[in-house]
Order: structure tokens, then sequence, then C-alpha cells
């Protein structure tokens, strides 16, 4: 063997010794041929037996379509040691004197003695090779077939580590929430990581119709033309030339709701189509969970997670302490609270870490209020209080009492601890209005808090003097 090949072995010696992601492989294969051989270009490819199609190693793992010449030689190879120029040979016992004009050489992937991907050469002006160069492409692709396998394992555990992440997450959503405003978006967050390429919209039927839930807006006609094709029998729905799938939430043979995966460049992959799947049937089962949780909690009192008083138990009590006040002609003042950043806690810590900030919060407020005044988790990150027997200004100084409270009070996370703060809308009830009517105004203040900075009280401008 004459220097030029020790010197090309010694090369891919040294590259496949190293640590190499993926792309780190492919760039040093190129580097490492081209120094040995004049190539027009050079490909990775292996077969994907979940959805028999074969990806691309050299274009981010992408499936290659439509493209029979590779799959023809996929199957060739199987039985031989190459495809020269679209040709299947074995190579002799002995090295001879044969030349080949060459345009294109394909090697196979070997793993446990069977061919899992390709080697693609592709050659600059019919060049020529003989035997020699051939018995040293074989011991190439023995080498990178070693390599390969070890990265393709890698990457595959690691999709496979992030999907059941994914799907335990899902499930486990439930252990604490049970609203489904509160649900539907950490749901649509979690799957929007994990099929990365493509846009994830979550619709649930309300009424008989769908209405998006997760993110707040879609539009693409398209999406909307996809769902009206589903129905109680549908597994999915692929449109777009497969670049929209529809995956329908299904609860005892009716449809509750709709996942779409939309993208304006790839289609949806067989692997893509069959994750999808399985998540959305793991959302479904969460989200009716939530259902059915729901209509056993509407009857409870209390907010599972932060022992406040839950919504139906505030709305009970807001009705009661209107007709208290307007019997008696005492006051009554509103407050709606709202955790600044509290999103950015859940993607920074997690969502575990993001209900030990609600517990925290909401123990902070209960523990600097009253003992007559009514705190309730309104829902998601957001608290209502109702203060009777009590006028704006003083509601204004137990507000900033709150809000000085929770800014102080450090939070444990993850072996360390955090700060937040809240911001908070105040109002005064009218004679005539309501209780849902003092709320909207409270709401109202609490928005201009957090447009004007965050970590503030606001009293409404139409609250009594």
């Amino acid at each position: 063997m004459e220097n030029k090949e020790l010197h090309f072995l010694a090369k891919l010696s040294d590259l496949l010794n190293k640590d190499l992601t993926i792309d780190e492989l492919t760039d040093g294969l190129r580097t490492v041929l081209n120094s040995y051989v004049i190539l027009k270009d050079f490909g990775l490819f292996v077969f994907d037996g979940t959805t028999s199609t074969i990806r691309s190693c050299t274009d981010n793992w992408s499936v290659i379509e439509d493209n029979d010449t590779l799959y023809s030689a996929f199957e060739d190879i199987k039985e031989h040691d190459f495809v020269i120029n679209s040709k299947a040979y074995k190579l002799p016992p002995v090295i001879g004197e044969i030349n080949f004009n060459i345009t294109s050489l394909m090697m196979p992937i070997i793993k446990e003695e069977k061919t899992f991907g390709l080697i693609e050469l592709l050659f600059e002006n019919n060049a020529s090779v003989n035997m020699e160069f051939l018995f040293l492409m074989k011991i190439f692709a023995s080498q990178v077939s070693l390599k390969l396998q070890n990265i393709v394992l890698n990457e595959q555990s690691k999709i496979n580590v992030e999907f059941h992440d994914s799907m335990k997450n899902i499930a486990k959503i439930i252990e604490t929430q049970y609203e489904l405003n509160y649900i539907v978006p950490l749901i649509g967050e979690m799957l929007d990581r994990f099929i990365s390429d493509h846009l994830i919209y979550v619709f649930l039927k309300q009424e008989g119709e769908f209405k998006l839930v997760w993110p707040k807006a879609c539009k693409d006609e398209r999406v909307y033309e996809a769902l009206k094709q589903l129905t109680p029998e549908t597994a999915y729905i692929l449109t777009n030339e497969d670049k929209i799938g529809a995956f329908p939430l299904t609860s005892e043979g009716e449809i509750t709701g709709c996942i779409i995966a939309r993208s304006t460049l790839d289609k949806l992959s067989k692997r893509d189509i069959s994750y999808l799947e399985q998540l959305t049937r793991q959302s479904a089962i969460t989200i009716n969970r939530a259902n059915t949780y729901s209509k056993v909690l509407q009857y409870a009192t209390l907010d599972a997670l932060t022992n406040l008083n839950n919504r139906r138990q505030f709305e009970v009590r807001l009705k009661q302490e209107i007709a208290t006040t307007k019997r008696q002609g005492n006051p009554l003042c509103a407050m709606m609270i709202d955790i600044d950043f509290f999103k950015k806690v859940n993607d920074t810590y997690g969502h575990a870490s993001g209900d030990v900030v609600l517990r925290t919060v909401a123990s902070v407020i209960k523990e600097h209020l009253r003992e007559s005044d009514i705190p309730s988790r309104y829902g998601g990150e957001e608290f209502a209080v109702l203060l009777p027997y009590t006028h704006t200004e003083e509601a204004r100084i137990v507000g900033e009492r709150l809000r000085n409270a929770v800014e102080k009070t450090e939070i444990p996370i993850d072996k360390k601890t955090i700060n937040v703060t809240i911001s908070m809308g105040l109002a005064e009830l009218n004679a005539e209005e309501t209780g849902e009517e003092l709320f909207e105004r409270a709401d109202k203040a609490l928005y201009e808090a957090k447009e004007s900075g965050r970590n503030r009280v606001c009293i409404d401008k139409n609250a009594k003097p």
C-alpha cells in the first residue's frame, strides 16, 4: 500500500477516534476523502426501519423522498459490496488490474451483518478508479459503519428520551392542575418543543365548533379546512402536500378537539406522525381527565394546589358579600393579583417549580390578610381577593403590604432561591354595580399595573372617591 493510502487511513483513524456529532463526522469525512480523491459530492444515509424511509445524515436527518436511485441502491447493496454507476458489484477475493470509469459509488453501512445505510460518493468528470481503490473504500466503509452506529444510537436515544419525557410531562399535568385554560397551553408548549420543525395549534370543540385555545392566533385558512375534514373515525389527516397534519382529540368516540402540526417547508415524516399520534392520545387522556376532575371539583370549595378558595367558591362568596354589602351599606373592595413573568419561571425551571411558586405566593397572600378577607385562586397564576368593610385607600395599603411581602420572599427552587413579584388591580364596589362589573374594573386596573411596569398596585379610575 502506498504512502498516499496510508496517510488516508491514518487521517480517517484520527477522525474516528474523536467524540463527534453527526455534523462533525460528515464534515470530517468530506475533508478526509477530498485529501485523497476529488469528489463532486458526498453523502451519508441511514434507513429508518420505523418509518421505512431513508434519512440524510448530512442534511439534519431529513427524509429522502421520491429518490428511486437511493432506494434501489439500498436494496441492491444488501447482497453486494458496491453499487457503481447504478450497477451492483461484489469484490473478487484478490486485487486485480481492473479499472472503472466512475461517476457514482455507493457503499453499504453495516450493523450486525445487516445493511442499515449507504455512503455515496459522486465523482467529477468520469473519474477512473482501480480495484485497489475499491478495497480501500471497503475498509473506509467498514470503519465509518462502526462510528455511525454509535452516533445514530445516541441520536435516537436522545429523541426517545425527549419523547418519553414529553409523554410523562403531559400525563403529570393533571396531578396539580385541572383547569383547561391552564392545562392546554402547557400541552401546546410541550408539543411545540418536541415537534420543533412544525408549528403546533391546539383546538378544543365548544358548542359544536372548533375553538383555537393555543396559541392565540392562526391565520392559515388551510388549517381550518383540515379541521372540517375530521370525523370520529379519523386517525389523522394530512393536507397541503403532507405539510399540515390534523390529529383529533377524542373521548368516548367523540371528537373533543384537535392538534394541528403545520410547516411551510418540510413534510411530516412517518416518524413525526407516529410521535404526534401517541402524544395526541396522551393529550386527549389528560384533557379528558381534567374535564372529569373539574366536574368532581366543581362541588368542592378549595383549590387543590394552593388550598385557597377555588373559583367556584369565590363566585359563591362574591354573591354573598355583594348582597351583605348592599344590605348593610358597608364598603367592599376587590383585588386582582397576577404573578409577574410566571411563564418565564415555568420555562426556566419547569412546571413543578412553577407550582412551588404558586403555593408560596398563595401562602404569603393568606398570611398577610385579615381573617375576614377572602382570598381565592382565580385561575392559572391569578388570584382574587375580596376585602369586606374596606375602602379604596385602606385596600391600597393592604395591597402594598402584600406586594412587598411577596417581593421579599425567597422561594427555594433547584437548590437555590428565587424571588418573584406581583402586579395588582383594585376597585371599590359602586352602589349599583354587580360583582362581575366590580371585578371587571379590578381586572382593568391589573392590566394597567402590568402595562405600566409590573410590581405595583393600580386603583381603578372609576372607583368611589
